[in-house]
């Protein structure tokens, strides 16, 4: 039995979940696409990897590196935290992209992939980035709560747990040195999330992201994407070099003047 001791906070944030979950019917499915089921273990339970472990793969966003996590006009910003993503539409110089780690929902919003490992006898689960950083996240699973003050970092705190065939990782303890997602909506070391990782077939990872932080929004607000499974894919090899700013790609006075012909896409 799965032993926790929530906050009042992370209890209030789980009916948010819950309730925006609720007001999204079924996953994302794409157009057309025929899948099989999603590969068990031994226990029956959904894994995020291959049906075996010979069987490699990663996953990558099935969703516009040009959208935010969630749409604009509905997210609830305090008027600093708008003022500063429409800063950042401009200029886009964004930390991932320099080589800085990236938590929340940036850490999926890769073309190079993440890998899910769990590992049952430690009771943990690594998330590991591809491309950009090339750095992990831990994900404790043991049913330990989150430390009282703990020290703020990119990736922050995160504790998980299974409910049914879904993930549900929840977070806290962050900096402000990263955009939780691509298109740079602002955060604060307030900053709360809850994840939820659904793999509803064999290609496919719903993923469902609620952000609760009071010093830059006025409420909670949920977002999301899909994630597709790309087969015979692992980790590579990659070199993130910080002296390159990518000029030609990540700057520029105005969002339609930025040349993105550049292969540096990390």
């Amino acid at each position: 039995m799965r032993l926790r001791k929530p906050t009042l906070a992370s209890v209030l944030l789980t009916l948010a979940v819950g309730m925006s979950a609720s007001l999204q019917a079924q996953p994302r499915p794409e157009s057309g696409e025929v899948f099989g089921p999603a590969p068990r273990n031994a226990d029956g339970r959904v894994v995020l990897g291959g049906a075996t472990p010979a069987e490699k793969g990663v996953w990558t966003p099935r969703f516009s590196i040009f959208d935010p996590v969630a749409p604009v006009d509905v997210v609830p910003f305090k008027p600093w935290a708008k003022a500063l993503y429409d800063e950042r539409q401009l200029h886009e110089l964004e930390p991932h992209a320099r080589c800085k780690a990236s938590g929340g929902s940036r850490q999926f919003l890769t073309p190079y992939g993440v890998e899910f490992v769990e590992i049952t006898a430690l009771q943990k689960l690594y998330i590991f980035d591809i491309g950009g950083p090339h750095t992990y996240r831990v994900v404790y699973m043991d049913g330990r709560s989150h430390p009282a003050n703990p020290e703020p970092s990119n990736y922050g705190h995160s504790v998980g747990w299974w409910e049914g065939d879904t993930l549900v990782v929840d977070s806290v303890g962050f900096n402000e040195d990263f955009w939780f997602g691509r298109r740079g909506l602002p955060h604060t070391e307030q900053l709360h999330i809850i994840e939820r990782f659904n793999r509803y077939n064999s290609d496919r990872i719903d993923y469902t992201i609620t952000v609760d932080d009071p010093g830059a929004y006025t409420a909670p607000y949920t977002g999301g994407f899909n994630l597709g499974w790309q087969e015979d894919q692992e980790l590579f090899e990659y070199v993130c070099q910080q002296a390159n700013y990518a000029a030609e790609l990540m700057v520029g006075q105005e969002s339609d003047k930025v040349d993105r012909s550049s292969p540096i896409v990390p």
